[in-house]
């Protein structure tokens, strides 16, 4: 009886010990902190956007402990590769071509894609229109892919590191459009910065180059992971999920 007591406690021990680690464990997540307002570094030097209250949001449902870790975005998927961290949140598109070196999670918003110029610019938005117009892009990305494929026969496509540089080169007269995310784009036009400057043509949202939505990266495989963060996404779009994006946006950003 002694022997059997024993072996219970030490179960129970166990078990408790398990219990206690699952909830102090620690998630690394990637994020950009240069593309306004889904990350940015405020000038305390903190962290901050929609990416990155929906990150910690995310570690809060799934009850484990959060720890953002900033990566250029050129570097962004290789870094995850070579386990700097285990997961990206950092508005990145779910295309086919991504699915090659990463998995995604279920989308966490969509948003379409859009040009703007200086508010009174004879521009039109046409293959022909666009033809020796400097176009600025952020490099990498789906906006770079897609200018690329389907205006870029004739066009200046500028590339640049991140979203900000692109808006300098605008704001110095070096540009004559920046193609990027829409949402993005609005912070932006909405700021003392970009007031000189408004949306012009379509918005685009061809799934060949802007895939499925927004969704977050993890590794090859990692199916254990992928649905943790799926169920906490379910989870937190009963309520939380608004809670996060009514500090960024009037509007619906989740999309079907």
């Amino acid at each position: 009886m002694k022997k059997r007591l024993t072996i219970s406690s030490l179960l129970l021990s166990v078990s408790l010990l398990f219990t206690a680690s699952a909830f102090s464990e620690t998630l690394r997540i990637g994020v950009e902190g240069a593309y306004p307002p889904f990350s940015k570094v405020d000038k305390d030097g903190k962290l901050s956007g929609f990416d990155i209250d929906m990150a910690n949001a995310l570690c809060k449902e799934m009850g484990v402990e959060c720890k953002l870790i900033k990566q250029d975005w050129d570097g962004i998927i290789p870094a995850l590769i070579a386990k700097k961290y285990d997961a990206i949140v950092a508005s990145m598109s779910i295309t086919e071509e991504r699915k090659e070196k990463v998995d995604f999670t279920n989308h966490y918003y969509k948003s379409p894609a859009r040009f703007i110029h200086k508010k009174g610019a004879d521009h039109v938005i046409s293959a022909e229109g666009l033809k020796g117009k400097s176009v600025g892009v952020q490099r990498g990305t789906v906006s770079d892919k897609f200018i690329t494929g389907t205006f870029g026969e004739g066009v200046d496509i500028k590339r640049y590191g991140t979203q900000e540089e692109a808006y300098l080169d605008l704001n110095a007269g070096r540009l004559d459009f920046v193609f990027a995310d829409a949402f993005v784009l609005l912070e932006f036009i909405n700021s003392d910065n970009g007031k000189d400057y408004e949306f012009i043509g379509d918005s685009y949202t061809d799934p060949k180059y802007f895939g499925e939505g927004i969704g977050i990266a993890i590794r090859k495989g990692d199916t254990e992971l992928a649905n943790k963060f799926n169920t906490a996404l379910e989870n937190l779009r009963k309520s939380p999920y608004d809670k996060v994006r009514e500090k960024y946006f009037d509007f619906d950003v989740f999309g079907e």
